[in-house]
């Protein structure tokens, strides 16, 4: 392995690690959720600005009426989705929440073949039918200790929902190929400041250091570094391991759940997130399926 990739691999690694503890800090910082990603969007746009402007990005030419329309519209869409994914962890615990939310490819299959012409195959309907099956098992599995039936399925609808807006952000990030990735996070989460100051801001102020530690924190170091660890990854590796190595984070996360919180999965629920993974894995790795007649007909090629 090459230094790129070494650099690439570890970049990647550290951006999925420091994602697989969002919900501990968010259920530690004891805030309502609105005041969460206000506050994440307040101390990450600091930060991507510092980095900006220290990458020499901070150029006029970047920021076209077009860059900002998507990016804004970008902006709202995840930050609908933070609102909705950090609200599903205290309904049905960070390691549910966050294996429905893996079903966020196959949202973006449907936009992408909606809004960008993309074709769905018959793997891909493969992949989605596995996927919904896994989801299928979670709901229809009883919930955990501490977690009502109806709060259990709302935190699962909510982390539906939050996939959703994460496709729909995908989308328009999509759109602004070519775009320094930095400078979509900054609009995007100035966007998120705009969009929450009034409610937030007319509401009590978190009090007392170790608040304000957590909220920093989120913003720094899980919105700003998580960015450039996470750009600079994708920059440097190819498809299929940035596929491969972003399954650290639904296993991170499941793992912070355990210990910190004692949430263990039970066995229906193991089933369900390990359908959902290997479906995400098969959509983002590219796995084809191969059919008894695709099988034959390559035979035929070879002994011709």
């Amino acid at each position: 392995m090459n230094n790129e990739l070494k650099r690439g691999s570890t970049e990647m690694t550290a951006a999925m690690l420091i994602s697989g503890t969002i919900g501990l800090f968010v259920l530690m910082s004891g805030q309502p959720v609105t005041s969460v990603v206000f506050w994440r969007c307040i101390f990450g746009a600091f930060t991507l600005v510092a980095i900006a402007w220290a990458l020499g990005l901070l150029e006029r030419r970047h920021f076209s009426r077009r860059m900002l329309l998507l990016s804004v519209a970008g902006g709202i869409a995840i930050v609908v989705n933070w609102l909705l994914l950090f609200a599903a962890y205290s309904h049905a615990s960070i390691s549910i929440a966050t294996m429905v939310y893996n079903t966020q490819p196959f949202m973006l299959l449907g936009l992408g073949a909606l809004f960008l012409g993309e074709k769905i195959t018959a793997t891909k309907i493969f992949w989605l039918t596995v996927s919904f099956a896994g989801m299928l098992a979670i709901v229809a599995a009883k919930p955990g200790q501490g977690f009502a039936p109806e709060s259990y399925l709302t935190g699962i609808a909510l982390a539906v929902a939050a996939a959703f807006f994460y496709a729909i952000a995908a989308i328009t990030t999509k759109l602004l190929k070519g775009t320094p990735p930095h400078l979509i996070a900054l609009v995007q989460v100035i966007t998120g400041t705009v969009m929450l100051a009034p409610m937030t801001l007319a509401a009590a102020a978190p009090s007392g250091p170790a608040q304000w530690s957590i909220l920093l924190t989120l913003g720094v170091i899980h919105t700003g570094l998580m960015y450039v660890l996470l750009y600079g990854a994708i920059q440097r590796l190819p498809t299929h391991m940035t596929g491969a190595l972003s399954f650290i984070y639904p296993i991170a996360a499941i793992v912070v759940d355990r210990v910190a919180f004692g949430h263990q999965l039970q066995p229906v629920q193991i089933l369900g997130s390990v359908a959902i993974l290997i479906a995400a894995a098969g959509m983002n790795l590219g796995w084809k399926l191969r059919l008894p007649s695709t099988i034959k007909r390559e035979r035929e090629g070879r002994t011709a």
